[in-house]
């Protein structure tokens, strides 16, 4: 559904140029959760720009759901942003102005397309993930990690083909995180949603399907989660993410 192959960005700065990302190959298939880990400076944020289209990059493609997506004028990707990619953000960007319910339409109210059936979708939303009790408050007055889920309900309101979520869990404490990854499981399982989820916290990551390391701009490794469910589980894939991310720590750059 997703796929980045051979994607090469760089920056300048004066007469210097540096390779932030040098040839990444990965992929996202439909209803997969997958987590992007790495050290600050591996590439990771850059990635996410690059998928999203906010930035260009100078050799590689992207391909999202059949399209290419390298080339595509202004208005053709603020299309695909708004229809094809959901969002979430560590910092929730959420409209104070407005409350959860109307929030989670934002998407909706910028097409132009709140009917029926988006009142609907959206309070199935508030139902999925437990907000349905705060619909009508503002983000004020309502927890960090109720506004995150928030965020997450917003993000699928167009029904995308895939979430890009950037440290969901970074403002959060151990409770909120673990909802809003609850969240996401949520989304994939009972609504059909692929989750590309960039973060630090290997708790969140070991909840994913596959783990993604960046270093240095290359994929490092990628980790695969046992099949099966539970804590036990979880606990298990959390201590090899460990393990991969002191190896990969330790391994220097040539």
């Amino acid at each position: 559904m997703l796929y980045v192959k051979n994607l090469y960005k760089s920056y300048q700065s004066g007469s210097k140029s540096y390779n932030v990302l040098k040839g990444i190959d990965l992929s996202v298939a439909d209803e997969e959760f997958v987590a992007v880990m790495g050290p600050s400076g591996s590439g990771k944020s850059t990635l996410l720009n690059c998928i999203s289209c906010y930035i260009p990059f100078e050799q590689g493609t992207i391909t999202l759901g059949g399209q290419e997506l390298k080339g595509l004028g202004e208005n053709d990707l603020a299309k695909i942003r708004n229809e094809k990619l959901g969002f979430v953000f560590q910092d929730f960007m959420l409209l104070d102005g407005l409350t959860v319910r109307e929030n989670i339409l934002v998407p909706k109210i910028i097409q132009g397309k709140v009917d029926k059936k988006a009142e609907r979708l959206a309070d199935q939303l508030l139902e999925l993930f437990g907000i349905e009790h705060i619909g009508e408050k503002y983000p004020a007055d309502v927890s960090g990690g109720e506004r995150q889920r928030t965020a997450v309900a917003r993000s699928l309101i167009n029904q995308p083909l895939l979430i890009l979520a950037d440290e969901p869990t970074g403002n959060l404490d151990s409770k909120s995180g673990r909802a809003v990854i609850e969240a996401f499981e949520n989304a994939r399982n009972k609504l059909g949603a692929s989750v590309f989820m960039v973060t630090h916290d290997s708790f969140a990551a070991s909840f994913c399907d596959r783990v993604i390391l960046l270093k240095d701009g290359t994929v490092y490794d990628t980790l695969k989660a046992e099949p099966g469910s539970g804590e036990e589980k979880q606990r298990a894939f959390q201590d090899r993410l460990l393990d991969a991310i002191r190896e990969m720590s330790s391994v220097k750059t040539r």
